[in-house]
Protein backbone atom coordinates (compact mmCIF):
# COMPACT_ATOMS: atom_id res chain seq x y z
CA UNK A 1 0.00 0.00 0.00
CA UNK A 2 3.10 2.25 0.78
CA UNK A 3 4.48 1.90 -3.05
CA UNK A 4 0.83 2.32 -4.03
CA UNK A 5 0.35 5.81 -2.47
CA UNK A 6 3.87 6.84 -3.49
CA UNK A 7 3.13 5.87 -6.98
CA UNK A 8 -0.42 7.97 -7.11
CA UNK A 9 0.84 10.86 -5.61
CA UNK A 10 4.08 10.76 -7.18
CA UNK A 11 2.05 11.03 -10.79
CA UNK A 12 -0.27 14.23 -9.12
CA UNK A 13 2.29 15.70 -7.60
CA UNK A 14 5.61 15.43 -9.18
CA UNK A 15 5.34 17.15 -11.63
CA UNK A 16 2.50 15.88 -13.80
CA UNK A 17 0.54 18.65 -15.00
CA UNK A 18 -3.50 18.49 -15.37
CA UNK A 19 -3.19 20.60 -18.59
CA UNK A 20 -2.19 17.05 -20.69
CA UNK A 21 -6.15 16.01 -20.25
CA UNK A 22 -7.01 19.29 -21.46
CA UNK A 23 -9.78 19.18 -24.75
CA UNK A 24 -11.37 21.00 -27.42
CA UNK A 25 -14.88 21.91 -24.81
CA UNK A 26 -17.57 19.79 -25.94
CA UNK A 27 -15.97 17.07 -27.06
CA UNK A 28 -15.68 13.17 -26.64
CA UNK A 29 -11.79 13.79 -26.02
CA UNK A 30 -12.89 16.23 -23.53
CA UNK A 31 -15.22 14.20 -21.47
CA UNK A 32 -12.53 11.36 -21.48
CA UNK A 33 -10.07 13.80 -20.44
CA UNK A 34 -12.29 14.80 -17.39
CA UNK A 35 -13.01 10.86 -16.40
CA UNK A 36 -9.21 10.42 -16.50
CA UNK A 37 -8.69 13.16 -14.03
CA UNK A 38 -11.11 12.01 -11.42
CA UNK A 39 -9.61 8.92 -11.44
CA UNK A 40 -6.85 10.27 -10.97
CA UNK A 41 -7.72 12.62 -8.08
CA UNK A 42 -9.68 10.03 -6.57
CA UNK A 43 -7.06 7.25 -6.87
CA UNK A 44 -4.66 9.84 -4.87
CA UNK A 45 -6.76 10.89 -2.40
CA UNK A 46 -7.62 7.15 -1.94
CA UNK A 47 -4.13 6.35 -1.00
CA UNK A 48 -3.83 9.13 1.63
CA UNK A 49 -6.98 7.65 3.01
CA UNK A 50 -5.28 4.13 2.89
CA UNK A 51 -1.59 4.52 4.06
CA UNK A 52 -0.84 2.07 6.45
CA UNK A 53 1.26 4.08 8.21
CA UNK A 54 -1.16 6.77 8.68
CA UNK A 55 -4.81 5.56 8.06
CA UNK A 56 -8.11 7.41 7.98
CA UNK A 57 -11.52 6.28 8.62
CA UNK A 58 -13.01 8.41 6.07
CA UNK A 59 -12.78 11.14 3.65
CA UNK A 60 -15.32 13.40 2.07
CA UNK A 61 -14.16 16.26 0.40
CA UNK A 62 -16.00 18.96 -2.32
CA UNK A 63 -13.73 21.58 -4.46
CA UNK A 64 -15.66 24.91 -6.17
CA UNK A 65 -13.86 26.38 -9.19
CA UNK A 66 -15.27 29.57 -10.82
CA UNK A 67 -18.18 29.80 -8.29
CA UNK A 68 -19.23 25.80 -9.22
CA UNK A 69 -18.76 22.73 -7.84
CA UNK A 70 -15.65 21.00 -9.75
CA UNK A 71 -15.11 17.89 -7.46
CA UNK A 72 -16.92 15.72 -4.94
CA UNK A 73 -15.74 12.37 -3.41
CA UNK A 74 -16.25 10.37 -0.75
CA UNK A 75 -13.89 7.41 0.67
CA UNK A 76 -13.63 5.24 3.51
CA UNK A 77 -17.11 4.32 6.16
CA UNK A 78 -19.09 6.34 8.26
CA UNK A 79 -19.32 3.65 10.47
CA UNK A 80 -16.85 0.23 10.61
CA UNK A 81 -17.92 -2.49 11.81
CA UNK A 82 -16.17 -6.57 13.22
CA UNK A 83 -15.92 -7.04 9.24
CA UNK A 84 -15.82 -5.66 5.94
CA UNK A 85 -19.20 -6.51 5.28
CA UNK A 86 -20.59 -4.74 8.24
CA UNK A 87 -19.28 -1.66 7.76
CA UNK A 88 -20.93 1.30 6.46
CA UNK A 89 -19.31 3.65 3.47
CA UNK A 90 -19.39 7.64 3.41
CA UNK A 91 -21.56 8.83 0.55
CA UNK A 92 -22.31 12.31 -0.38
CA UNK A 93 -25.05 12.69 2.22
CA UNK A 94 -23.10 11.64 5.30
CA UNK A 95 -23.25 13.77 8.21
CA UNK A 96 -20.30 14.99 10.38
CA UNK A 97 -20.29 16.75 13.40
CA UNK A 98 -16.95 19.69 11.85
CA UNK A 99 -15.91 20.86 15.16
CA UNK A 100 -14.76 24.50 15.13
CA UNK A 101 -16.00 24.97 11.43
CA UNK A 102 -19.28 25.42 13.22
CA UNK A 103 -18.03 28.76 14.52
CA UNK A 104 -18.29 30.17 11.15
CA UNK A 105 -21.62 28.62 10.39
CA UNK A 106 -23.01 29.80 13.52
CA UNK A 107 -21.19 33.48 12.54
CA UNK A 108 -23.11 33.71 9.52
CA UNK A 109 -26.35 33.27 11.30
CA UNK A 110 -25.49 36.01 13.67
CA UNK A 111 -24.61 38.57 10.86
CA UNK A 112 -28.45 37.52 9.64
CA UNK A 113 -29.23 39.10 12.97
CA UNK A 114 -27.04 41.86 12.58
CA UNK A 115 -28.32 42.33 9.51
CA UNK A 116 -31.72 42.86 10.85
CA UNK A 117 -31.09 45.61 13.73
CA UNK A 118 -31.80 42.44 16.36
CA UNK A 119 -27.77 42.99 17.79
CA UNK A 120 -24.87 45.19 17.38
CA UNK A 121 -21.22 43.88 16.76
CA UNK A 122 -20.24 47.12 19.36
CA UNK A 123 -23.12 46.98 21.98
CA UNK A 124 -21.85 45.45 25.60
CA UNK A 125 -23.24 42.15 25.59
CA UNK A 126 -24.15 41.92 29.01
CA UNK A 127 -26.96 44.19 28.20
CA UNK A 128 -28.12 41.27 25.74
CA UNK A 129 -27.45 38.30 28.36
CA UNK A 130 -29.10 40.25 31.42
CA UNK A 131 -26.25 40.32 33.69
CA UNK A 132 -22.63 41.50 33.63
CA UNK A 133 -20.35 40.15 31.69
CA UNK A 134 -16.91 41.92 32.81
CA UNK A 135 -13.20 40.47 33.19
CA UNK A 136 -12.84 41.42 36.71
CA UNK A 137 -8.99 42.69 35.69
CA UNK A 138 -10.35 45.01 33.48
CA UNK A 139 -13.78 45.81 35.00
CA UNK A 140 -14.11 49.13 32.92
CA UNK A 141 -13.78 47.45 29.72
CA UNK A 142 -16.59 45.86 28.01
CA UNK A 143 -17.21 42.61 26.09
CA UNK A 144 -18.56 42.93 22.74
CA UNK A 145 -19.85 40.54 19.74
CA UNK A 146 -16.92 42.03 18.11
CA UNK A 147 -14.31 40.98 20.19
CA UNK A 148 -15.81 37.60 21.07
CA UNK A 149 -15.84 36.79 17.32
CA UNK A 150 -11.99 37.72 16.46
CA UNK A 151 -11.25 36.10 19.78
CA UNK A 152 -9.90 39.44 21.31
CA UNK A 153 -12.41 39.42 24.20
CA UNK A 154 -9.79 37.68 26.88
CA UNK A 155 -12.03 35.24 27.75
CA UNK A 156 -10.29 31.52 28.47
CA UNK A 157 -11.49 28.04 28.06
CA UNK A 158 -9.19 27.06 31.60
CA UNK A 159 -12.49 26.81 33.24
CA UNK A 160 -14.61 24.78 30.54
CA UNK A 161 -16.78 25.78 27.90
CA UNK A 162 -19.68 23.61 27.67
CA UNK A 163 -22.43 22.67 30.39
CA UNK A 164 -25.66 21.04 30.64
CA UNK A 165 -29.01 23.08 30.20
CA UNK A 166 -29.48 22.59 34.10
CA UNK A 167 -26.63 25.50 34.35
CA UNK A 168 -26.73 29.06 33.24
CA UNK A 169 -24.05 31.18 32.37
CA UNK A 170 -24.57 33.65 35.17
CA UNK A 171 -24.15 30.72 37.42
CA UNK A 172 -20.85 29.82 35.43
CA UNK A 173 -19.61 32.94 35.55
CA UNK A 174 -20.17 33.68 38.95
CA UNK A 175 -18.64 30.47 40.15
CA UNK A 176 -15.53 30.57 37.68
CA UNK A 177 -13.30 32.93 38.72
CA UNK A 178 -10.03 34.12 37.41
CA UNK A 179 -9.70 30.44 35.38
CA UNK A 180 -12.28 32.32 33.19
CA UNK A 181 -10.50 35.11 32.11
CA UNK A 182 -6.87 36.36 31.17
CA UNK A 183 -5.61 38.55 33.91
CA UNK A 184 -3.08 40.28 31.89
CA UNK A 185 -4.56 41.59 29.00
CA UNK A 186 -8.07 43.66 28.29
CA UNK A 187 -10.90 42.78 25.75
CA UNK A 188 -9.97 43.92 22.30
CA UNK A 189 -6.04 44.23 22.92
CA UNK A 190 -4.76 40.09 22.46
CA UNK A 191 -5.90 37.72 20.49
CA UNK A 192 -6.30 34.26 22.31
CA UNK A 193 -8.34 31.53 20.30
CA UNK A 194 -11.63 30.31 22.61
CA UNK A 195 -14.11 28.30 22.25
CA UNK A 196 -16.01 29.91 25.43
CA UNK A 197 -16.58 32.70 23.11
CA UNK A 198 -19.01 31.06 20.84
CA UNK A 199 -20.76 30.09 23.85
CA UNK A 200 -22.11 33.31 24.73
CA UNK A 201 -22.44 34.31 21.12
CA UNK A 202 -25.10 31.61 21.00
CA UNK A 203 -26.63 32.88 24.13
CA UNK A 204 -26.40 36.31 23.40
CA UNK A 205 -28.68 35.10 20.32
CA UNK A 206 -31.22 33.18 22.13
CA UNK A 207 -31.39 36.39 24.24
CA UNK A 208 -31.94 38.65 21.25
CA UNK A 209 -34.57 36.29 19.22
CA UNK A 210 -36.26 34.19 22.03
CA UNK A 211 -35.13 31.14 20.16
CA UNK A 212 -33.66 28.10 21.40
CA UNK A 213 -30.29 28.00 19.38
CA UNK A 214 -30.65 24.65 17.34
CA UNK A 215 -34.03 26.02 15.91
CA UNK A 216 -32.41 29.48 15.48
CA UNK A 217 -30.01 28.05 13.41
CA UNK A 218 -32.06 25.77 11.00
CA UNK A 219 -34.38 29.18 10.33
CA UNK A 220 -31.22 31.60 10.15
CA UNK A 221 -29.08 28.92 8.16
CA UNK A 222 -29.44 25.52 6.85
CA UNK A 223 -33.94 25.81 5.96
CA UNK A 224 -32.78 28.87 3.72
CA UNK A 225 -30.35 26.70 2.10
CA UNK A 226 -32.62 23.51 1.99
CA UNK A 227 -29.60 21.72 3.98
CA UNK A 228 -29.67 18.94 6.25
CA UNK A 229 -28.17 18.78 9.62
CA UNK A 230 -27.89 20.61 12.46
CA UNK A 231 -26.69 21.34 15.71
CA UNK A 232 -29.02 18.84 17.93
CA UNK A 233 -28.96 15.52 16.95
CA UNK A 234 -31.19 13.92 18.88
CA UNK A 235 -33.95 15.91 16.23
CA UNK A 236 -32.41 14.14 13.29
CA UNK A 237 -34.66 11.75 11.57
CA UNK A 238 -33.84 8.32 11.23
CA UNK A 239 -32.10 8.46 7.89
CA UNK A 240 -30.48 11.45 9.10
CA UNK A 241 -29.10 9.85 12.26
CA UNK A 242 -27.93 6.53 9.82
CA UNK A 243 -25.84 8.47 7.96
CA UNK A 244 -23.71 10.48 10.61
CA UNK A 245 -19.89 9.77 10.50
CA UNK A 246 -19.19 7.92 13.68
CA UNK A 247 -15.53 9.79 14.39
CA UNK A 248 -12.53 7.39 15.29
CA UNK A 249 -9.10 7.07 16.68
CA UNK A 250 -7.02 4.44 16.70
CA UNK A 251 -5.70 5.05 20.03
CA UNK A 252 -7.03 3.53 23.04
CA UNK A 253 -8.98 5.30 25.61
CA UNK A 254 -7.07 4.67 28.83
CA UNK A 255 -3.81 4.84 27.75
CA UNK A 256 -3.56 7.22 24.89
CA UNK A 257 -1.78 4.56 22.90
CA UNK A 258 -1.81 5.17 19.30
CA UNK A 259 -1.82 1.78 17.31
CA UNK A 260 -1.86 2.52 13.46
CA UNK A 261 -2.14 -1.02 12.95
CA UNK A 262 -4.86 -1.57 15.31
CA UNK A 263 -8.43 -1.49 15.47
CA UNK A 264 -10.42 1.70 14.92
CA UNK A 265 -12.11 3.15 18.16
CA UNK A 266 -15.23 5.52 18.09
CA UNK A 267 -14.87 8.82 19.93
CA UNK A 268 -18.07 10.52 19.30
CA UNK A 269 -21.50 10.08 17.28
CA UNK A 270 -21.92 6.13 17.10
CA UNK A 271 -25.31 6.27 16.24
CA UNK A 272 -25.35 3.19 15.32
CA UNK A 273 -24.94 1.65 18.94
CA UNK A 274 -26.41 4.52 20.83
CA UNK A 275 -28.90 6.78 18.69
CA UNK A 276 -28.57 10.42 19.83
CA UNK A 277 -30.83 11.36 22.87
CA UNK A 278 -31.05 14.66 24.25
CA UNK A 279 -30.07 15.49 27.61
CA UNK A 280 -32.46 14.38 30.21
CA UNK A 281 -33.01 18.01 31.83
CA UNK A 282 -33.35 19.71 28.44
CA UNK A 283 -37.31 20.15 28.65
CA UNK A 284 -36.77 22.46 31.41
CA UNK A 285 -33.80 24.30 29.65
CA UNK A 286 -34.35 27.87 29.74
CA UNK A 287 -34.14 29.89 26.25
CA UNK A 288 -30.80 32.79 26.80
CA UNK A 289 -29.60 30.69 29.88
CA UNK A 290 -27.03 28.30 28.17
CA UNK A 291 -26.37 28.03 24.45
CA UNK A 292 -23.74 25.47 24.97
CA UNK A 293 -26.02 22.65 25.64
CA UNK A 294 -25.95 22.63 21.47
CA UNK A 295 -22.11 23.67 21.32
CA UNK A 296 -22.32 26.87 18.64
CA UNK A 297 -18.51 26.42 19.13
CA UNK A 298 -18.69 22.45 17.34
CA UNK A 299 -21.71 20.84 17.30
CA UNK A 300 -22.82 21.09 14.11
CA UNK A 301 -23.63 17.92 12.09
CA UNK A 302 -23.72 18.76 7.86
CA UNK A 303 -22.24 17.09 5.17
CA UNK A 304 -19.55 17.85 2.29
CA UNK A 305 -22.07 19.04 -0.03
CA UNK A 306 -24.10 20.91 2.43
CA UNK A 307 -21.15 23.03 3.13
CA UNK A 308 -20.51 23.16 -0.51
CA UNK A 309 -24.18 25.00 -0.70
CA UNK A 310 -23.35 27.18 1.97
CA UNK A 311 -19.80 28.00 0.15
CA UNK A 312 -21.81 28.90 -3.09
CA UNK A 313 -24.30 31.27 -1.36
CA UNK A 314 -21.27 33.06 0.05
CA UNK A 315 -19.20 33.27 -3.01
CA UNK A 316 -22.13 34.36 -4.92
CA UNK A 317 -22.78 37.46 -2.70
CA UNK A 318 -25.04 35.92 -0.29
CA UNK A 319 -27.78 34.52 -3.01
CA UNK A 320 -28.94 31.36 -3.21
CA UNK A 321 -31.56 30.35 -6.36
CA UNK A 322 -32.40 33.74 -6.58
CA UNK A 323 -32.76 34.53 -3.37
CA UNK A 324 -30.72 36.82 -0.81
CA UNK A 325 -29.80 35.49 2.50
CA UNK A 326 -27.48 38.01 3.61
CA UNK A 327 -26.35 40.82 2.31
CA UNK A 328 -22.68 41.79 0.02
CA UNK A 329 -22.45 44.11 2.66
CA UNK A 330 -22.78 41.56 5.77
CA UNK A 331 -20.56 39.21 4.14
CA UNK A 332 -17.74 42.47 3.21
CA UNK A 333 -18.07 42.89 6.91
CA UNK A 334 -17.63 39.36 8.40
CA UNK A 335 -14.35 38.81 6.49
CA UNK A 336 -12.83 42.30 7.04
CA UNK A 337 -9.45 42.05 8.81
CA UNK A 338 -10.36 42.46 12.48
CA UNK A 339 -7.23 41.16 14.02
CA UNK A 340 -3.37 40.93 12.34
CA UNK A 341 -0.46 39.07 14.67
CA UNK A 342 2.39 41.80 15.37
CA UNK A 343 4.78 39.18 15.39
CA UNK A 344 7.35 39.76 18.42
CA UNK A 345 10.80 37.97 17.29
CA UNK A 346 10.27 34.88 18.77
CA UNK A 347 9.56 32.99 15.19
CA UNK A 348 6.44 33.62 15.40
CA UNK A 349 4.77 31.34 17.64
CA UNK A 350 3.52 34.31 19.85
CA UNK A 351 3.59 38.25 19.29
CA UNK A 352 2.29 41.34 21.26
CA UNK A 353 -1.06 41.35 20.26
CA UNK A 354 -2.19 37.16 20.03
CA UNK A 355 -0.64 33.62 20.33
CA UNK A 356 -0.49 32.62 17.34
CA UNK A 357 -0.27 29.04 18.19
CA UNK A 358 2.77 27.86 16.23
CA UNK A 359 2.06 30.47 13.25
CA UNK A 360 -1.61 28.68 12.71
CA UNK A 361 -3.37 32.32 13.23
CA UNK A 362 -1.64 35.07 12.05
CA UNK A 363 -4.96 36.83 10.65
CA UNK A 364 -8.54 36.65 12.13
CA UNK A 365 -12.38 38.33 10.27
CA UNK A 366 -15.42 38.10 12.10
CA UNK A 367 -15.61 34.38 13.08
CA UNK A 368 -13.25 33.28 10.22
CA UNK A 369 -9.47 32.20 9.55
CA UNK A 370 -7.58 34.42 7.16
CA UNK A 371 -5.00 32.62 5.34
CA UNK A 372 -2.25 33.52 3.42
CA UNK A 373 0.18 32.14 0.85
CA UNK A 374 3.26 32.35 2.04
CA UNK A 375 5.88 30.36 2.88
CA UNK A 376 6.71 28.94 6.18
CA UNK A 377 4.52 31.35 7.87
CA UNK A 378 2.51 28.82 9.55
CA UNK A 379 -1.24 29.21 8.14
CA UNK A 380 -0.62 28.44 4.58
CA UNK A 381 -3.13 26.11 3.45
CA UNK A 382 -1.27 24.81 -0.17
CA UNK A 383 2.31 23.97 -0.95
CA UNK A 384 3.84 25.86 -3.64
CA UNK A 385 0.44 27.80 -4.89
CA UNK A 386 -1.10 31.09 -4.02
CA UNK A 387 -4.16 30.26 -2.44
CA UNK A 388 -5.17 32.78 -0.27
CA UNK A 389 -7.26 32.22 1.57
CA UNK A 390 -10.56 32.48 4.43
CA UNK A 391 -12.39 30.29 6.70
CA UNK A 392 -11.93 27.95 9.53
CA UNK A 393 -10.24 24.96 10.32
CA UNK A 394 -11.35 21.72 12.84
CA UNK A 395 -10.36 19.28 15.08
CA UNK A 396 -11.93 17.24 17.73
CA UNK A 397 -12.83 13.83 18.27
CA UNK A 398 -10.47 12.63 15.42
CA UNK A 399 -12.48 14.51 13.12
CA UNK A 400 -10.10 17.08 11.13
CA UNK A 401 -12.04 19.85 8.97
CA UNK A 402 -11.79 22.30 6.41
CA UNK A 403 -13.78 25.14 4.91
CA UNK A 404 -11.66 27.67 3.28
CA UNK A 405 -12.59 29.77 0.18
CA UNK A 406 -11.01 32.48 -1.98
CA UNK A 407 -13.66 35.41 -2.79
CA UNK A 408 -11.46 37.03 -5.38
CA UNK A 409 -11.46 33.84 -8.01
CA UNK A 410 -13.95 32.38 -6.71
CA UNK A 411 -12.57 28.84 -5.58
CA UNK A 412 -13.04 27.18 -2.35
CA UNK A 413 -12.80 23.60 -0.51
CA UNK A 414 -14.68 21.73 1.47
CA UNK A 415 -12.59 18.42 3.80
CA UNK A 416 -14.34 16.36 6.39
CA UNK A 417 -11.73 13.82 7.87
CA UNK A 418 -13.96 11.19 10.05
CA UNK A 419 -10.74 9.57 11.99
CA UNK A 420 -6.87 9.58 12.38
CA UNK A 421 -5.21 6.66 12.91
CA UNK A 422 -1.65 7.70 13.83
CA UNK A 423 -0.37 10.60 16.66
CA UNK A 424 -0.53 14.07 14.76
CA UNK A 425 2.07 15.16 17.16
CA UNK A 426 4.28 12.55 15.09
CA UNK A 427 2.79 13.18 12.01
CA UNK A 428 3.42 17.03 11.42
CA UNK A 429 2.91 19.52 8.56
CA UNK A 430 5.78 19.96 6.41
CA UNK A 431 4.69 23.78 5.23
CA UNK A 432 1.92 24.92 7.90
CA UNK A 433 1.26 24.51 11.54
CA UNK A 434 -1.32 21.48 9.74
CA UNK A 435 -1.10 17.78 10.48
CA UNK A 436 0.61 16.41 7.40
CA UNK A 437 -2.42 14.23 6.23
CA UNK A 438 -4.68 17.55 5.61
CA UNK A 439 -1.74 19.41 3.92
CA UNK A 440 -1.83 15.86 1.69
CA UNK A 441 -5.23 16.43 1.19
CA UNK A 442 -6.09 20.23 0.47
CA UNK A 443 -2.96 20.14 -2.11
CA UNK A 444 -3.47 17.19 -3.87
CA UNK A 445 -7.38 18.23 -4.05
CA UNK A 446 -6.16 21.73 -5.35
CA UNK A 447 -4.36 20.81 -7.78
CA UNK A 448 -6.73 18.40 -9.34
CA UNK A 449 -9.80 20.38 -8.61
CA UNK A 450 -9.43 23.80 -8.90
CA UNK A 451 -5.41 24.83 -10.58
CA UNK A 452 -5.02 22.48 -12.80
CA UNK A 453 -2.17 24.02 -14.93
CA UNK A 454 0.48 24.31 -12.41
CA UNK A 455 2.59 21.60 -11.09
CA UNK A 456 3.57 21.17 -7.31
CA UNK A 457 6.96 20.08 -6.17
CA UNK A 458 5.38 18.41 -3.36
CA UNK A 459 7.78 15.43 -1.60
Amino acid sequence: MINKMRGFLGLLLLGTTWTALAAPPGSGTEQLAQHDQQRTLDAALSAIVDDPLHPLASLSVLAIRQGKVSYQQQFGYRHIGVTPADSLPVTSATLFRIASVSKMMTTLGLMRLVEQGKLSLDQDVGIYLGFSLRNPHFPQQPLTLRSLLSHTSSLRDAGGYAWGPERSLRDVFTAGGDLMWDASAAPGNYFTYSNLNWGVIGTVMEKATGERFDLLMRRLLLDPLDVRGGYHPAAFSTDEAANTATLYRKRTLDTEQWRPAGLWIAQADDFQAYPPAAPASLARYVIGSNATVFSPTGGLRISAAGLGTVMQMLLDDGRHQGKQLLQPASIALMFARQWQLVPDGDNGSNGSNGDSERGLYRAWGLGNQQFDALAGQGNGLVEGASFTAVGHLGDAYGLVSAFVLDFKNKNGMVMLVGGTGSDPAQYPGTYSAMGRSEELILTTLYRGAIDKHEKCALK
